[in-house]
Order: C-alpha cells, then structure tokens, then sequence
C-alpha cells in the first residue's frame, strides 16, 4: 500500500497515517483467537490448531494398483488355475497364493497372502472353460516382485504427521481428517463481529417510500454479507440515531456480547454529531483515526479492552469507525478487516493477494492521496503487449459515494499520489478483493503474480502452464527478517519470478517450481537449501538477501555448509554487472556452488541487482545447468575445439575481456 506517513498528506494538522503503515498496526494488535474443537464438517475454512498423526497406515493392507491378477512373479508368463478373487472387502481372506497359481483382484483389493506381484489384465487372456471347470488365465507378460502392489503404509505411514498446526482446512483436508477418523477438530475460531450503522438519516432497506432527508441503509447490509463471506459470526446491531447516549448504550450491550470486532459506519468525521470517534476513546485506546488514501480517509481503529462478566473473560475487541460513504466503507473492509479476520482466525498470511496487470484506459492519479481504484481484473491470452496477462477496466467513475463503482469489481489498483495521468497498457499493481476464477482464461503466468506483504513460513508453490515440457525446475528462497515477520513486503522474490520465467527460452525451459522467504536465520536458510536440493531435486535455487557485513547477513555461511563444488565464476561476473552500478557491490559476500545435481547462488536482496545479476548470468546458465546434468557434449554454441583453436594468453585474454578491449569468447565452458 502506497503513501507517506507524515501530517501534511491530506492537509490537516491531525495525525495522518499511511495505508500501509495502518494495516501494520491492525495486524500488530490483532493477535490469534484462542483454539476451540468443532465437529468435523463445521472445521471447513478454518486454521488446524494442532498436528494431526496417522492412527493407522494406508493402505492397511498390501493392496493392488489395478484390476488384474495377483501372483507369483517367478512364475513368468503360462496358463494358471484362478483359485480366489480379492475384491475391496474381505474377499480371498484365507487363501494362499502358491507357484502356479493366481488370484483375481480389483483395484485397491487385499492382495492374498503368498502373492508378490499384479499383472494388469491388459496383459491377460481369459482361457475359455466350461461350467465344471475352473477359471484359467493366461498371463501374457514376465514381471517382478512388487510391481503393481501398494505395501502397507506406502500412501500414509503410521503414526505420520499429516497435517500441521496452521495448515488452513479445505475439501481435500476435511477428507485426510476422515481417513484418519478424526471426528471432532480443534481449529482456531472465527472472530465473532458486531455491525452497527449511525446517522439520523438512515432508515431500513424495507422502507418503500421516502421522507425528505432520507437515505436507506446500505452500509449494514453490505458489512454483514461480507462478514459472512469471511465465515464469522455476526450480530445486527441495526441503525443508531446521532444521540450519544443511545449510541454509548448500544456499544456497552455490543462489548458485553462477547465480540471480537466491532464495525461501525458512519460518524467518524468532522461533524458536530460525530460521537463514535469520542466514544472509542472513552472506552478504550485509538490507534489511528485518518489514513493518507482515497477513498477511506476518516477511518478510526481502536482496541476496546471489556471488563468480565459472569458470561464473557476480559476480551480484547478490535473496533473499526468506518467512512459513511458506502465505497469508503467497503474498501477499508477489504484492506483492513479481512487481514484482521484472518490474523484472527489463525492465518499464517493474512493479506491479500496482489498481482500485476495492464490497465486497459489511461487512470488519473490523485496529486496527494495514493488511491485504490475499483477495476475488474481478466485474463487475456493477449493483454495488449502481445503476451498473456492480467488486464484490468476501470469500474467507471470513482467517486466514494458511488456505490456502483464497486460493482462487479474485483481488484483494487493500487494508483500513486503523483497527479498524473498513467497511460492505458501500464502494469499497475492490483489487490484481488474476490473472485478471478470466472474470467477469460485458465492459463495465468504467474510471473505476474506479486504475492502478498507477507509471507508464511511454508513454500509456496508456483503453478505454472504444463503443456510443455519444463526441463530446468528453479526455486527462489527469499532471505530476510522483515518479510518473514510481515513487516515488510517481498519485493525481490516476486522480481526473480518474473525475470527467470520471461527468461526461459534462454534457461532451457526452466520455470520457477517453489519460493519460499526464511528470517537471517543459518539453520532455516540451510533446511529450505537441503531440502530443495536433496529432496525436491531443484535444478537452481537462488537465494536474495542476507549476503553483506551486518551480524544477521549470514546466508553465505548457510550456503557454504552445504555445497560440494564451487562455482566462483559465476560469482565474478554478478559482481562484474553490479559494480558498473554501484561501488558497494564489492561489499557482497555471496555464495555459490553445487550440492548434488543442484547449483546454487546467492544474490543480493536489492529487486534491481536480482535483475541485474541474472541478465549477466544468462548466456552461460543454460549451458552451466545441462553440465549438472552430466551431459559432457553440451558445448557454447561458439564453441572452438582446442585443436583449432587459437593459442592465446589467458590473463591478457581476460584482462582485454573485462576492460572492455577484447571480443566475446568462443568458449565459455569450463574444461
């Protein structure tokens, strides 16, 4: 979120807060409900607030892969007797497979005691035979011990953690739970949230006709729904009129309900009925009561802390005074209430999605408030550049009263405060605030996908478009103490998809497979490395950060731990690129080398220099990436066999090269 925090943003004497630095706060106080346990179908949507293990293995039995028939591999290929028939269930129990012998089975049946081995019935001919005579099969094929037959715990071991405290709980989740006869869960409970609507102009929606000086309220309404969408609970606590007392009286019986978060809308202004904002700050502490941005400006958080009661423990409540203008009101919801909801809720990463698109007319910026503007965010196979992308149309007019604007829309584009005009085709930053699964297109490159402010502790997996064939899978581990705790965006990560996957036709199809962000920490550093090398097979991994002089920059030293082979080559030309920018690139201490058949590299933290780094690695990656592999021919495309090459003295050749004053090489690979 854009914007600057000092008082002179929007011109008012008055504290003023940027956009980000208000949701910092927001997620700074919020902190995670206590676990409650739910029957199993009532945990959909909600935080595992504890590990769950395996009581049993899976399958429990050796069981067959596919329908066929159940052998004795040495046997080979002949005409047997079909003594028994396994299907799921407890059919064949008993019976023993001997030498010249097979059993039918099904796909997932019991494989009966003695056999070793399934033959798909592909790869069978059923022998004709009469009523009186038992069935025969020809088994066609020679296999071996252990073909198509899933041992006792092969998908599940017993006693195996299959999903961990803060994993968040889908479809697929709701079905381990059941494998595992986990009927009651303990998850981490939805916030409980009170909405309320103040002005003395209001009236109900079912108000049909109406008075001068009447509006119908839509604020509630729209608040409760999107409540709801969230999965919390909600409590209507209807219209309050501009009366102090009424509307003290309203909040007291709202605190002693027991809610998490209060939403009020509504009289958080300048004007003289204005009582929430004085209300909040009798009962308790006020955060921030503006905020540099547009729409949004007036909105007020504070933490209510209620006194106990025979029914309800002292409990911390977030309270929001949104805008009274119906988009001022839902946009704040989106920004700040559903990262509170989350953070509550027991998410690791509360925020919002981001990704890049084009926008498809020219936007006006607003001179002084950084402005979230309502679009309608697609997938083209062509945004306009000729590529695919995200593009975004503008929902029309912007104005906060117009609720209309937010129709239909979907992402926030996240505008600067310069008071320009940016042009139509200009890759914008976009916040998804619903739903993008309708548009155009199924085939997103996620190259354009930004990620969030935020990043939890587990990889994220990149999806990318699996038509082709991928031969080079790379990971991008992101090293810093501020994006691991959520202080601070990622910018490099998303900076290093981008580059390596518009890049691989030069990388030989690599495509970004994991990315992941870690704190300066050596011992998190070299778990994310060996994993990604030693399990994940990666073929590149690229660590950003953590490589200059201060005490936390230490992912050299987890690097280091782990590679086999050095590859200080690559090290010379990063800072070769880098020192015709800077001075201080000389200060960098990266890293790099190969652990088994992956290479690793350290890069700075700096987004410019990820590029900058890369576009100096790029002619010899490639080719650095297939010698891994262990294909010895691979050769530069200018490569000279050193029969026919031309004697030449190495350190004047290179001295000539770096100077400036030679000519490209005609090898580059190492012998």
């Amino acid at each position: 979120m854009g914007g600057n925090g000092n008082g002179d943003c929007c011109g008012s004497q008055e504290k003023i807060i940027s956009a980000e630095e208000a949701l910092q706060k927001v997620l700074s106080v919020a902190q995670r409900l206590p676990p409650v346990t739910v029957p199993l179908y009532e945990a959909l949507g909600k935080v595992l607030a504890e590990d769950i293990r395996a009581p049993d293995p899976l399958p429990p039995y050796p069981a067959s892969v596919k329908d066929g028939y159940a052998v004795v591999a040495s046997d080979g290929p002949g005409e047997y007797p079909v003594i028994t028939e396994s299907r799921a269930g407890n059919d064949g129990i008993g019976v023993i497979v001997t030498p010249g012998t097979v059993a039918y089975v099904t796909t997932g049946g019991p494989i009966p005691d003695g056999a070793d081995a399934v033959v798909q019935v592909e790869d069978t001919e059923e022998v004709n035979h009469t009523a009186a005579e038992s069935k025969r099969v020809k088994i066609l094929v020679q296999t071996n011990k252990g073909v198509d037959i899933r041992p006792v715990g092969y998908d599940i071991e017993k006693d195996a953690i299959i999903l961990k405290s803060g994993e968040r709980i889908g479809a697929s989740e709701i079905g381990l739970l059941a494998t595992s006869g986990v009927m009651m869960v303990k998850v981490y409970r939805t916030p409980t949230i009170a909405v309320l609507s103040t002005g003395d102009e209001l009236v109900e929606p079912t108000i049909q006709c109406l008075d001068r000086g009447q509006i119908r309220d839509s604020n509630r309404a729209m608040l409760l729904a999107a409540a709801m969408q969230q999965h919390c609970k909600f409590i209507d606590l209807g219209i309050v009129r501009d009366d102090e007392e009424e509307l003290e009286k309203t909040l007291d019986n709202a605190f002693s309900a027991g809610i998490d978060i209060l939403l009020t809308s509504g009289g958080v202004s300048m004007g003289d009925k204005d009582f929430v904002k004085p209300l909040l700050q009798k009962k308790g502490t006020i955060y921030f009561n503006k905020v540099c941005m547009k729409p949004g400006k007036p909105l007020t958080f504070a933490e209510i802390n209620t006194k106990p009661t025979d029914d309800v423990m002292v409990n911390k409540i977030l309270a929001f005074g949104l805008p009274g203008n119906p988009v001022s009101c839902i946009v704040c919801f989106h920004l700040y209430i559903v990262p509170a909801i989350r953070r509550l809720s027991g998410w690791a990463n509360p925020h919002l999605l981001r990704v890049l698109a084009r926008i498809c007319q020219p936007l006006k910026t607003d001179r002084v408030r950084p402005e979230f503007h309502r679009a309608i965010l697609r997938w083209k196979a062509n945004d306009g550049s000729g590529s695919s992308g995200f593009v975004a149309e503008s929902t029309g007019h912007q104005m906060s009263s117009r609720l209309l604007s937010m129709k239909s829309a979907n992402a926030l584009l996240e505008l600067p405060a310069t008071g320009s005009v940016i042009s139509a085709g200009t890759l914008v930053s976009a916040i998804v605030i619903s739903d993008i699964s309708s548009t155009d297109n199924s085939k997103i490159d996620t190259s354009l996908v930004l990620g969030s402010t935020l990043q939890g502790s587990k990889p994220k997996e990149v999806t990318t478009d699996c038509s082709g064939y991928t031969e080079f899978s790379v990971a991008i581990l992101t090293v810093s103490d501020t994006v691991a705790s959520g202080a601070g965006p990622d910018r490099s990560g998303p900076r290093a998809v981008s580059v390596v996957n518009s890049s691989s036709e030069k990388l030989g199809g690599a495509k970004v497979a994991a990315t992941d962000v870690v704190p300066d920490d050596v011992g998190k550093i070299r778990e994310v490395l060996r994993r990604w090398s030693d399990i994940d097979k990666m073929d590149l991994i690229l660590t950003l950060g953590g490589t200059g002089f201060t005490p936390r920059d230490v992912t050299p030293e987890a690097t280091k731990e782990l590679i086999e082979r050095e590859t200080p080559g690559l090290l010379y030309v990063m800072m070769q690129e880098s020192l015709k920018v800077t001075p201080f690139a000389m200060l960098s201490r990266s890293a790099a080398g190969i652990r088994g058949s992956t290479l690793i590299i350290n890069m700075p933290g700096n987004p410019n220099a990820v590029a900058e780094c890369m576009e100096a690695l790029l002619p010899a990656l490639k080719h650095a990436l297939k010698q891994i592999k262990g294909d010895k021919r691979e050769k530069h495309p200018r490569h000279v066999p050193h029969s026919q090459a031309v004697p030449v003295d190495t350190w004047e050749h290179s001295y000539k090269m770096s100077s400036g004053g030679g000519t490209k090489p005609s090898c580059s690979c190492s012998h």
